[in-house]
């Protein structure tokens, strides 16, 4: 099948993509003078680690959690000192309000600090409380991101969120609570675990058109290394016919706005990276790219805040990308977002890149994945699937780079 050609040859440029020197070049005096920039912070705690998570995650200890904000704070501040100027800032992990006071406290540096026009915060269920969403208001948050991933009570024992996050019914009167906040409410759900059924699958779309939320973030599972052994083998037939089913429901009032963010109105997204060229990666194991480099901090919170209350950046790795590199990244990226400007995408990359992607773009014509049109590129139907499988193939590759990285940070 053509999906499987398209895994192997992502898989065989994330190694690629992802060989990064462990000495990193790292120059934050080349910051460009009137771009605005978009932060991504990372906090790694969470109460108890889910099986299908590979993100850089710890489980909580108060007291590092607390040095580990305070550092954090110490990283927002470097890079404002270099006249970095930060107009969006996306905050995940990790659970982020797993220490809501030090969470909101760093939100209001950030606020002292910059005009942020753009924060979005990721949360679970638990932390749905009056006093939590009271400050996200006060705040100005202008996104929360709920971690649901399933409705389904016997999914949520399976994963291990059941006893945590509460039963169907719960999870929805949470829901139910959050849904009049000034801010766009996502929730984030996880499909084609082994373990459930299109029926499962039906009910869960079921209870999002009962809810209706703002924002609904339909991920698809991604089997990396930590993650396989955990949960169990992977179907690509059926994260194929679970996706359609998915388009399907959702095409009748949900808009994609990326292949697998469907929203019932225009914002923010988790997939900030498809409308920033450049962002900034800050906490540990945050990824980052300025200035043609990719980068990573250390993926060891006790390293990074031992590095910063020494005065230094806790970057442990990089790599620089070469032109053609960084055309095909954005590439990647901006046809996440399901659409692409031609003259937009070669003006910000000072490149014909009709010409220096043609066999590309012959490729993904023939196979069906693209229409080009009036000055556009635009995925179909079957280009969505294609899309999917591209980035949920980078993504494992980011997470097996992940846990290559923690093993280093520990050694």
């Amino acid at each position: 099948m053509l999906e499987r050609i398209i895994a192997a040859a992502v898989r065989a440029s994330g190694k690629k993509y992802f060989n990064f020197d462990t000495k990193p070049v790292f120059d934050l005096a080349q910051n460009k003078t009137g771009k605005k920039y978009l932060l991504y912070l990372h906090v790694p705690f969470c109460e108890k680690l889910c099986p299908y998570c590979s993100f850089n995650r710890y489980e909580f200890q108060a007291e590092l959690a607390r040095d580990y904000f305070a550092a954090l704070r110490k990283e927002i501040k470097i890079y404002h000192d270099h006249g970095y100027d930060i107009d969006g800032v996306y905050i995940g992990g990790g659970t982020p309000t797993i220490l809501a006071e030090e969470l909101f406290k760093t939100i209001r540096l950030l606020r002292q600090l910059f005009s942020i026009s753009e924060l979005s915060v990721e949360t679970n269920p638990s932390h749905l409380t009056k006093e939590n969403l009271s400050a996200f208001k006060e705040l100005k948050v202008n996104r929360l991101s709920v971690g649901v991933q399933s409705f389904n009570d016997d999914v949520l024992k399976k994963i291990g969120r059941y006893d945590r996050y509460g039963s169907k019914e719960e999870l929805k009167e949470k829901l139910w609570q959050a849904r009049d906040g000034a801010y766009t409410l996502n929730v984030d759900m996880i499909f084609n675990f082994p373990f459930q059924t299109a029926q499962i699958l039906e009910d869960d779309i079921d209870a999002l058109s009962e809810l209706l939320p703002d924002q609904v973030t339909f991920y698809p599972l991604m089997p990396s290394g930590a993650v396989s052994g955990k949960l169990g083998g992977f179907n690509q037939k059926n994260e194929k016919e679970f996706y359609f089913r998915i388009l399907d429901r959702f095409s009748s009032s949900w808009e994609p706005l990326s292949v697998w963010c469907f929203g019932r109105k225009k914002g923010m997204i988790d997939e900030y990276i498809i409308s920033r060229d450049e962002y900034i990666g800050a906490g540990s194991g945050s990824f980052g790219l300025l200035n043609g480099y990719i980068y990573a901090n250390t993926f060891s919170p006790r390293q990074y805040i031992d590095k910063l209350e020494s005065g230094y950046l806790p970057v442990a790795f990089s790599r620089q990308f070469t032109d053609k590199e960084l055309l095909r990244y954005g590439f990647l990226m901006q046809l996440f977002g399901t659409t692409l400007d031609i003259q937009k995408f070669s003006n910000k990359y000072s490149a014909d890149f009709l010409k220096r992607m043609r066999k590309e773009l012959i490729f993904l014509r023939i196979s069906g994945a693209i229409i080009i049109k009036d000055g556009q590129i635009s995925l179909t139907r079957k280009g969505m699937y294609y899309w999917l499988v591209v980035m949920r193939e980078f993504f494992i590759s980011v997470n097996n780079f992940r846990q290559h990285c923690r093993s280093l940070s520990f050694n």
